[in-house]
């Protein structure tokens, strides 16, 4: 995941996903990928924006409607 989510005009939704790493990557990036592939075949679904150092990572995903 790279760059900003392509958003149309407003409005639209947004549902923001926190996390705390644990030492190691116990897998989190493939399932980082994962979670964005399934939510990208979800109707509704506009974009994604992540971003994340060593502890904290945050994940805003974009829809067109609560639904």
């Amino acid at each position: 995941m790279s760059g900003y989510a392509k958003t149309p005009e407003p409005p639209y939704y947004a549902v923001i996903f926190s996390s705390q790493r644990t030492e190691g990557n116990n897998g989190y990036g493939e399932m980082a990928d994962k979670m964005v592939e399934l939510a990208s075949k979800q109707k509704g679904f506009l974009g994604v924006e992540s971003a994340r150092d060593d502890v904290l990572g945050i994940t805003v995903s974009y829809w067109d409607s609560l639904e």
